[in-house]
């Protein structure tokens, strides 16, 4: 499929939303997206296996990097998009629309339109940010191409509102595992069943209450949540395994190694395994250049609590935010939708920063 550039972000926005590219399978967005700003003289593109780069080379003093993931959670029966009506506001509905292809759409209407901007900038579309870290297509990019990584400031077209969000939580996930003896259920005195075994990590895990975390001005919000539990061998025999899955989301304050240590001493006794972590990332409004974007746009700057990829550029030392169109509390849901009025709003605000610093 042909993407128009000239057409406007909404329409941009239908047109790859319309374009299934659940994690793993970016590749025919990806084709179109480098197909579209391939011929656009005042960029350089480079291709990283589905992830898209376009930069300019002007010159300028300073440079900024704008980004946002082409894939997005599963289907389920909401693609294609549809227009719709909530309180006489328009809406486009549909997998993506929040998270995060609006944003996408509004990046290469920038990205074709804007050819002497005030600032460089690296426009970055990547894959696999719904996954695992591992398989995130900024952490190969960077692996391979860290001079691309090169800016003074960073943003992140994730869902928010049109506000400015600032930094964002880490995440963590952990497996508990539960050992048992199997025995034919019609004699469960003989087995010990592994999944009456989990009741007392669940029963810790519903008792947890979230921490109000305050960072540098903004308060983060924490929270641990069994997310997957799976057990059970037959209809007819006592289990002898079961695994529980916690996501712990942590403020940015906290490392990798903080986190791991909390998860620990909240299931003490029992066997717990670290398998994935990203560190969050604090909010970095103090550098000159984000509090000039975030008055240029008029935001209030807000905390972001899911995670994001400010964090690799935050890792890298690059202040980064979150700036795009939908609510969060929308992402992954199956009633996603976006307010035109929101995508709208953000290529304007963006428009005019980059084309007035």
């Amino acid at each position: 499929m042909l993407l128009d550039l000239t057409a406007s972000s909404l329409d941009l926005t239908r047109a790859i939303c319309d374009i299934p590219s659940v994690s793993g399978d970016e590749k025919p967005l990806a084709d179109a997206i480098e197909a579209a700003v391939s011929g656009l003289a005042h960029l350089e593109v480079i291709r990283h296996g589905n992830t898209i780069v376009a930069r300019t080379a002007l010159g300028r003093e300073q440079r900024v990097a704008i980004a946002g993931h082409i894939d997005t959670v599963p289907i389920n029966g909401n693609v294609p998009t549809r227009d719709i009506d909530i309180d006489g506001a328009p809406h486009l509905w549909g997998r993506g629309t929040v998270d995060m292809k609006a944003g996408v759409a509004v990046q290469l209407k920038l990205a074709a339109e804007l050819t002497d901007p005030a600032v460089d900038i690296t426009w970055m579309w990547y894959d696999n940010e719904e996954v695992e870290a591992s398989k995130n297509g900024l952490t190969l990019l960077a692996a391979d191409r860290p001079d691309l990584f090169q800016a003074d400031f960073a943003i992140l077209g994730e869902p928010s509102n049109g506000e400015v969000e600032g930094g964002c939580n880490g995440t963590m996930r952990a497996i508990v595992r539960l050992a048992g003896v199997r025995a034919h259920a019609a004699r469960a005195w003989i087995g010990e069943n592994a999944i009456h075994r989990a009741a007392p990590v669940l029963a810790r895990l519903a008792e947890y209450r979230a921490r109000e975390v305050a960072v540098e001005g903004l308060l983060y919000r924490e929270s641990m949540s069994a997310v997957r539990i799976t057990g059970g061998v037959a209809g007819n025999v006592i289990p002898d395994a079961c695994e529980i899955e916690v996501n712990y989301r942590f403020a940015p304050s906290k490392s990798a190694a903080d986190a791991e240590a909390h998860i620990r001493n909240l299931l003490a006794g029992f066997d717990v395994e670290i398998t994935d972590a990203a560190e969050g990332a604090r909010p970095g409004l103090d550098a000159p250049i984000a509090q000039e974007f975030v008055a240029a746009v008029g935001a209030e700057p807000r905390p972001k609590y899911g995670w994001t990829d400010v964090a690799r550029f935050s890792a890298l030392g690059i202040p980064a935010v979150n700036y795009g169109p939908g609510d969060p509390h929308l992402a992954h849901h199956d009633e996603e939708r976006v307010p035109v009025a929101q995508i709208e709003a953000v290529e304007r605000g963006l428009r005019t920063w980059l084309s007035s610093r």
